[in-house]
Formats: structure tokens, C-alpha cells, sequence
């Protein structure tokens, strides 16, 4: 199989999905979600999407989109359905990483892509037309068509010699927002237990 990035892949775990029935637009932004991430924190992401809690920025594709006060008043989505596909290439890409004798705890998300693959022409059912126009009062039959994508997903440790230094850049610089972002929730969560426990004593 042929992937888009061009590393040696020989202590990189790659994963794809062909033929998915999702919009690219949507997959794409999940990738750009998730790329340089943890694998666990990669994973959480797409699941809080999955279970609307957790919405997605949309720095593109967003025409007619609206604000999220969850992302400061930025635009974003919780497009599930790409989310979940998502996932699925991800958990794949962990089993090969296993084959490979990699350490799935340590590996981040170094690629992550979504492509349009092809498209398809659909027409409506025997007698779905439009009156009005065209030759003897009717136009022609309405049709829409279906648009298939591609993911991939390549999973690596840090240190991996193969990495650019780009992407070692940008898998520091992700990986601390999300430590300074969770913080403030561990903080929050260990109040609370201490807050129970002290209840717990007066009574």
C-alpha cells in the first residue's frame, strides 16, 4: 500500500481507510485534531466528539458554521460521523504498531490525512422528476452524488530517527498544550475528592 508521507517507515505503524462514506471536509479536520497527539489523548478527543461533549475547531470549512463557547467563541463542530472512521484507522494503526514491537503508550499521531477518492453519480427513483422546464414540461432528473474519502494514520515514539524536525517540533509544542490544558481539570478533580472526604469525616 501507498501512503502519502515520505519517511521511512520502517519504525513508523501506518494504518488507512478507503471508501469511506463521509465528508473529506470533516475527516480532514479531525486529522488536523489529532495530529502530534498521544495516542490516549489522540483517542480521547475522537471520543468526546463521538459522544458530543467535546467540539472540534474549524479553522476551515466553516462557511455558515457557528461559535462554540467551549472553543472561546471559534467556530467548531462535533462531526461524530468522521470522528468515529477516525477511530476506527487509529485502533488499527495501534494493532500494527504492536506488530512492529512498538510501545503503544508511547507512540504519537506523526501523520494523519484525509483525500477525496472518488465520486460517484447518483440518480433519484424511476419517476422523480421536476415539472417546469425543459422538453415537454419536464427538466432533467435531479441527482446528487456521493463522495468517498481515504484516511491515514502513522503512529511513532518521539525519539524515532525518521521523524523530521518539524515533527518533532510540533509534537512538543501540541503535547504541552494539552498538559497545561488538563491541569486545571486535575486540579478540579482533587478538590472535589477531597471535598467528598472531608464530608465523609464530619459525618
Amino acid at each position: 500500500m501507498q501512503y502519502s508521507i515520505l519517511i521511512d517507515k520502517k519504525g513508523v505503524a501506518m494504518a488507512q481507510g478507503y471508501d469511506i462514506n463521509a465528508s473529506y471536509k470533516d475527516l480532514s479536520v479531525v486529522c488536523d485534531a489529532i495530529r502530534y497527539l498521544k495516542v490516549e489523548s489522540a483517542m480521547s478527543v475522537l471520543e468526546g466528539v463521538i459522544a458530543v461533549k467535546t467540539p472540534i475547531l474549524f479553522l476551515r470549512y466553516n462557511k455558515y458554521m457557528g461559535s462554540r463557547h467551549e472553543l472561546g467563541g471559534k467556530k467548531g463542530a462535533f462531526p461524530s460521523k468522521a470522528a468515529s472512521e477516525v477511530k476506527k484507522v487509529l485502533v488499527n494503526a495501534v494493532a500494527n504498531s504492536k506488530g512492529k514491537g512498538l510501545d503503544a503508550d508511547s507512540l504519537y499521531v506523526v501523520h494523519a490525512s484525509a483525500n477525496k477518492t472518488r465520486i460517484e453519480r447518483r440518480k433519484p427513483s424511476k419517476g422523480s422528476l421536476s415539472w417546469g422546464r425543459g422538453a415537454y414540461g419536464m427538466s432533467a432528473s435531479v441527482h446528487s452524488d456521493i463522495e468517498y474519502a481515504k484516511v491515514e494514520i502513522g503512529l511513532a515514539p518521539a525519539e524515532e530517527k525518521a521523524l523530521t524536525n518539524n515533527m518533532k517540533y510540533f509534537i512538543k509544542a501540541r503535547n504541552k498544550i494539552s498538559e497545561v490544558k488538563q491541569k486545571p481539570k486535575q486540579k478540579a478533580a482533587a478538590s472535589k475528592q477531597e471535598a467528598k472526604h472531608e464530608a465523609k469525616q464530619q459525618k
